[in-house]
């Protein structure tokens, strides 16, 4: 089949060209209703309407810059009056206004305002402060200025999947059938008899269009509340004069927002303060150069991300004002990307469609043909009945029935039902997919590249150990700055740490003390308060004027203050320990006098790192150095030269239960693989706790590896265990090496903005949904919300779950159609008549399409999923061992029906006139009995005990029961409309005999050995 399945082979789980998704679209035409099977597929329409807009606002962009910068020297004679409702509201300035000013790039305007303290007057708030909020300037604010939320299409309701569900050609075809069904019946037979055969069939389209619209409509509500899920983003604003954690969708115009590295523009705005600040505008116009910003080009626009440094900014104008906001109401229309299994699904529904196709058109042939012979040897060739046009009618309807059951539109459909149900339970286990892919992905990696910090470790860090002055101390919460050092150097300590910082210490609501910052700087801003620092007060004495923040390639971050009373600026530095400490020449001796770092207290010092990092803490430097004469903020900080001010021991436990997730990923053959920018000791120590090095196993610092050979790298990566001091690029390039020179289907996790490119170049990126900014929260395909790691086995885990499902669907839907094409065909051919009307077929085309998919496509994961091996990147989807259970099974089912039309008459003893119909009934209850059965069978594909967990599945459960109930209204009460007659009790038990005799049959199957593929 695969030769076949070329066009539908091609599409990847990431970064598909949309020439692959239009050709696979292409080659997909026998479709029985395109709205229903493209509908969770990528809208590539509306994402080409979103590039034209990215271009627009590139050119609006160009063109308002340029203008300005024409216009400064115009300023004299422009003013501006606020509408009346607004100066009524309490503002000076208007939404509209406000707009041209930072969207337009205007600085004129900006300087005619007053600059930004003229415009934060006029918006009624604080630069330090903030707003101040209260129900009635709330409603004031938001009249005036709108909310940031983005215009949404509004979600279907129920009757228009109703009204999706009815476009399916076939089933209109059938409709057709029915109503010429009816008028000739009608016209013939009278009311009500003449009707039965046309309601029949109205009666099963209508329970087969509410079945699936109620179906596609669930699995719409469970989309909707994960994207919803995706959509929730929140950042540190200062409101009433303290700093809060809010949702982006409840920003005001007038709000002070506080960014860092990797946060997403929330609105509008314009900067206020901050450092080193670079802006990528490529979301909202497809340009990847960053934009410098500062208070000389202070324009933020919504939507951006930043790429380094951090600031604080004016919120301006929110929501639908925005550009990002107009864009996202279109970009919110483009779809998620299609993933491979669906694509290989509508390649396989397609090919089988086409056999179906065949088949339905020689069907009908035949039994027009044996019709005629009939005629022509009655002498009546021209003479034609009624009854014998709504004969040649209902050829015609089993026909385009066996179209119907012949096309398994619920192939492709059942991945989406799969995939939407895991991901809803997934919510519950602490992890947001945000690409339908991963979850499918997830279930064939074979490698975990995983962070340490906050991953496999709590991220809750304190500073346990320090070494200033030469001394080596432990910390308690109890102790004081004195216990530790002298007043000078205490200062020093307090000095380096307030001040070179990414963190703050603000007071919150009821005058409580807040640590905001990453967790290694809330544990550094710790320590400098049980030093008895007041933040406060050391961040006045000095001015910061140049900030390098952290870097990932640099493993250092700086400042540079300016000493108060003289030309004198004191650079502070902190970082990895090896690399500062190598940068220092002099330390701090325990009188706070700077003395020169000789080779013995260098040695003494490189002993204490390696013993800090031994017993798995997190080691920092902290240095300084003084800088005499004029400096500017633009000229960079030479690294040298520094001052050793003390070494400190952070330390951040493993996580409980990650010993055992890891364990669980090496029965699984998954290989997990540590990678971070920790000292190497640390990393080791870490690594052995949680079980990821092994005896065997290699572990290597990032910039040893960097200066392999391609040939060396060969023999390393297998047994890489543990890499160091590693840059976001060399994850890069190992996740590259795993996936292209190994095959292996590889997951990475990554938290900074630097690790995006691994993200994107992994086959499944997981971000942290803690620790991790939005810039890896959007290169990534699923978020760990709780930053653990033993989320992530449980990802893989429902990842496996989702592929076998699918696989346990398919391989039921599969035998269903074998059997109802053969059985339609071959009696077709042999005796003239089809067993199975097309109501029948409706019923059957139900059980197999959207209750089989119900019933098997959301069968919860169970442990024995973590003991098989990885399926890879070069698995068959449709194993070896579904072919052998669809070919036994299609054997006996067929086998069974033949004898039945051949023999069952005599068989049941049956005679008089309603002998055919019963055994036709008969036919038709042990068909469907045997996918009653053939369904518990499929639960599982190689194992013999089918009932293990079964009523844990009370989905597989009730639909079972379902099926049984309304199969016996079908024969017993429904015999007008369905083609069926009441059956004895013994004809009910030989049905359920024959459908139930199938399972041993399944079983004994399963022991015939076919290799794993």
């Amino acid at each position: 089949m695969g030769s076949y399945l070329k066009e539908f082979s091609e599409v990847k789980a990431k970064n598909s060209s949309e020439e692959v998704l239009q050709r696979w679209r292409k080659a997909c035409w026998l479709v029985k209703n395109h709205k229903r099977r493209f509908r969770f597929t990528a809208n590539l329409s509306k994402r080409f309407e979103v590039r034209e807009i990215q271009k627009s606002n590139q050119e609006k962009l160009r063109v308002a810059v340029l203008v300005s910068q024409a216009a400064l020297s115009f300023i004299q004679g422009i003013s501006y009056t606020p509408p009346d409702e607004v100066k009524a509201a309490g503002f000076g300035i208007c939404a509209d206004e406000l707009g041209t000013i930072v969207e337009g790039h205007n600085p004129r305007k900006l300087k005619v305002h007053g600059g930004i303290q003229g415009i934060s007057d006029k918006l009624s708030t604080s630069l330090t402060n903030g707003i101040e909020i209260s129900d009635e300037s709330l409603t004031r604010r938001t009249q005036t200025y709108g909310i940031n939320k983005f215009t949404e299409s509004p979600s279907k309701g129920f009757w228009l999947f109703v009204w999706e569900a009815l476009q399916d050609t076939t089933l209109m075809i059938l409709a057709v059938c029915a109503f010429v069904s009816l008028i000739v019946g009608i016209a013939t037979e009278g009311w009500p008899k003449g009707a039965h055969d046309g309601l029949g069939i109205v009666a099963s389209i209508l329970l087969v269009v509410f079945v699936t619209a109620t179906s596609d409509y669930k699995q719409s509500l469970q989309f909707k509340d994960l994207d919803k899920e995706k959509k929730k983003i929140t950042v540190q604003v200062t409101r009433n004069g303290y700093r809060q954690k809010i949702s982006i969708f409840d920003l005001l115009s007038g709000d002070i927002v506080h960014l860092g590295i990797g946060d997403q523009v929330p609105a509008d705005g314009l900067f206020v303060s901050g450092y080193s600040l670079l802006i990528n505008e490529s979301s909202l116009t497809g340009e990847s150069e960053p934009i410098n910003v500062s208070a000389e080009n202070p324009f933020l626009l919504s939507g951006t991300k930043v790429q380094d440094g951090s600031c604080k900014m004016l919120i301006t104008t929110v929501g639908m004002r925005t550009q990002w906001g107009k864009l996202m109401a279109t970009l919110c229309e483009g779809g998620d990307d299609e993933t491979p299994l669906q694509v290989k699904l509508n390649g396989v529904a397609t090919i089988i469609g086409k056999i179906g196709l065949f088949f339905a058109v020689i069907t009908f042939a035949v039994l027009v043909q044996g019709l005629f012979s009939k005629k022509i040897s009655d002498g009546s060739s021209w003479a034609w009945s009624a009854d014998e046009a709504l004969e040649m009618l209902e050829y015609f309807a089993i026909a385009v029935t066996i179209v119907v059951v012949a096309v398994p539109e619920g192939l492709p459909l059942a991945v989406t039902l799969s995939l939407a149900f895991a991901m809803k339970k997934m919510m519950n286990d602490k992890a947001l997919v945000r690409h339908l892919a991963a979850c499918e992905t997830m279930g064939s990696a074979t490698t975990i590249c995983s962070d340490k910090t906050g991953t496999l470790t709590t991220n809750h860090m304190s500073v346990v150990k320090t070494c200033i002055c030469g001394e080596v101390k432990e910390v308690s919460s109890g102790m004081k700055g004195s216990d530790f050092c002298s007043d000078s150097v205490a200062k020093m300590v307090t000095k380096s740490i307030f001040n070179n910082t990414g963190g703050d210490i603000v007071v919150a609501k009821n005058d409580k003390i807040e640590i905001l910052g990453t967790p290694t700087e809330t544990a550094l801003l710790e320590f400098g308060l049980l030093l008895g620092g007041d933040f406060r007060a050391v961040r006045e004495e000095s001015k910061i004027v140049k900030v390098e923040p952290f870097n990932s390639e640099k493993k250092r971050m700086g400042v540079v203050l300016e000493l108060p009373g003289k030309e004198l600026f004191q650079a502070h530095c902190k970082g990895a320990s090896e690399i500062i400490l190598a940068a220092c020449d002099r330390t701090l001796n325990s009188d706070g006098e700077v003395v020169p770092l000789d080779a013995k207290s260098v040695k003494y010092l490189e002993d204490t790192i390696e013993q800090f990092a031994n017993e798995a803490l997190r080691t920092l430097c902290l240095a300084y150095k003084d800088i005499e004469g004029e400096f500017s903020a633009v000229n960079p900080v030479s690294f040298e030269g520094y001052t050793l001010i003390g070494i400190v021991g952070i330390k951040d436990p493993v996580r409980p239960g990650v010993k055992e997730s890891v364990a669980i990923c090496r029965s699984a053959g998954i290989m997990v693989r540590m990678v971070t920018g920790d000292n190497i000791n640390t990393a080791k120590a870490i690594a052995r706790e949680c079980g990821i090095l092994t005896d065997d196993g290699i572990a290597i610092e990032g910039p040893e590896f960097r200066m392999k050979t391609d040939e060396e790298l060969q023999k390393l990566i297998p047994k890489l265990q543990v890499m160091a001091r590693s840059s976001p690029m060399d994850k890069h390039t190992l996740v590259r090496h795993l996936r292209t020179t190994f095959g292996e289907v590889v997951a990475v996790t990554g938290d900074g903005t630097n690790d995006a490119p691994a993200l994107h170049e992994a086959d499944i990126g997981l971000a942290m949904g803690i620790a991790g900014t939005e810039v890896a929260k959007e290169s990534a395909d699923v978020i760990i919300l709780d930053d653990n790691f033993s989320t992530i086995v449980t990802v893989a885990k429902w990842g496996r779950s989702v592929y076998v499902n699918i696989q346990k669907f398919v391989q039921f839907q599969l035998t269903v159609n074998v059997v109802a094409l053969i059985v339609n065909f071959s009696s077709a051919c042999l005796t003239g008549s089809a067993p199975l009307t097309a109501v029948q077929l409706l019923w059957v085309n139900m059980i197999m399409d959207t209750l089989g998919a119900l019933a098997l496509a959301t069968e919860p994961p169970n442990n024995d999923l973590m003991k098989r091996t990885p399926v890879g990147r070069k698995g068959n989807f449709i194993s070896n061992a579904m072919w052998r259970n669809i070919m036994g099974q299609s054997v006996y089912q067929f086998v069974i029906i033949w004898y039945l039309q051949t023999s069952g008459k005599v068989a049941f003893n049956l005679s008089g006139d309603d002998s055919s119909l019963i055994l036709n009934t008969i036919i038709f209850n042990s068909f469907v009995f045997c996918q009653v059965f053939n369904e518990v069978s499929s639960r599982e594909m190689e194992k013999i005990n089918v009932f293990k967990g079964i009523l844990e599945n009370y989905v597989f459960v009730i639909v079972l029961s379902c099926t049984v109930f309304f199969q016996v209204i079908i024969i017993e009460f429904l015999g007008t409309f369905a083609n069926t007659h009441p059956l004895t009790l013994q004809q009910w038990a030989v049905c359920i005999l024959l459908g139930f005799i199938g399972m041993p049959i399944a079983a004994a199957v399963k022991l015939i050995p076919v290799g794993s593929r």
